[in-house]
């Protein structure tokens, strides 16, 4: 569907025709600039930074040219090819739906950089790196991850406003590390996991971490998990989430881990509207003018896959949003 998409934007015009076809002369001779953001990014931790699927960690385009792209045809026609890039987006990029991102991709944001109205879909991708991007106004998913896509790192970007989700990790997608970010005005912030009938593809993947994100005033989804065992949530700052924090659901197996949750009623559910409940795990939590937290049986340890040490979570409400987001890194 993404693919459909990029060739209607490419053949839409004689004006977008040419740019295509400028970018891809520049294949042969891609404009390599200064890698002012690239080296900063040399590995993931968490669940991207795991050795398996034949994948020693997610280094997204690291290898690959060095390009900035300034407008949306040349962004998009970069993000469709086959080859790594580090692919550095230098203004706001406007288009429509989710576009497709292939494998072996940095995409990351020069100062002021912006994705408005669309979001990027990874479908059967791996190996894939988006960094220090804003996200705004996307009329479907901001960042879709989906159909057995794999090592995914999405770190320090800022996201709110979509139409849907912010970040969907869905249909056996797996080692996905979610770091660094600052969600806000939005509702439904991350899922992961399709649908309650999508057991026999969920169940043993949708691996995935959270850690050092700003839950800023988002309702819910911080994440909601089906089917996936382990998901770490650690050293989060939950504030003013007016529906709840984490959700595990459908024997999903979720450790909540020193986190700091403020003003949330309802920080940690086992079950949630029609699904049944998921196995949850909480340890080392601060909960300030909250609810109490929901857990069930027991989980697998995140520390059989990777070594991690926990911040002290009472330091939270000042390191989190001092360092997520944009212009961080």
């Amino acid at each position: 569907m993404s693919d459909i998409s990029r060739r209607g934007l490419l053949a839409g015009a004689a004006a977008t025709a040419l740019t295509a076809v400028t970018a891809r002369a520049a294949a042969a001779r891609p404009t390599t600039t200064n890698p002012v953001w690239a080296a900063p990014f040399a590995t993931a931790d968490g669940f991207a930074g795991t050795n398996t699927l034949g994948q020693n960690g997610t280094t997204g385009g690291l290898g690959g040219p060095v390009v900035t792209v300034r407008d949306t045809d040349t962004f998009l026609d970069y993000c469709d090819r086959n080859e790594p890039y580090v692919i550095q987006v230098d203004g706001i990029m406007t288009f429509s739906s989710k576009q497709g991102l292939r494998s072996n991709k940095t995409v990351i944001g020069l100062p002021g950089a912006e994705i408005r109205g669309g979001g990027l879909d990874m479908y059967r991708r791996q190996n894939v790196i988006i960094r220090n991007l804003k996200f705004t106004g996307a009329d479907d998913d901001a960042i879709s991850i989906q159909q057995s896509s794999h090592h995914i790192w999405i770190d320090h970007c800022d996201l709110g406003g979509g139409a849907d989700g912010l970040i969907d990790i869905v249909r056996g997608a797996d080692f996905i590390t979610v770091s660094w970010n600052h969600f806000h005005d939005h509702s439904k912030t991350a899922l992961l996991g399709h649908s309650d009938s999508n057991a026999g593809q969920d169940t043993g993947k949708l691996r995935v971490t959270f850690h050092h994100n700003f839950f800023d005033g988002t309702d819910q989804r911080h994440p909601r998990v089906r089917f996936g065992e382990p998901v770490h949530v650690y050293n989060n700052y939950f504030r003013d989430n007016r529906l709840y924090g984490v959700a595990s659901t459908e024997n999903a197996g979720v450790l909540v881990e020193a986190n700091y949750f403020e003003n949330v009623p309802h920080p940690i559910y086992s079950g949630y509207d029609e699904s049944g409940p998921g196995r949850v795990v909480q340890r080392d939590n601060v909960y300030v003018n909250s609810g109490t937290p929901h857990t069930l049986g027991s989980v697998v340890e995140p520390r059989t896959y990777y070594a991690y040490t926990p911040d002290n979570p009472s330091t939270l409400p000042t390191t989190v949003p001092a360092g997520v987001g944009v212009g961080r890194i």
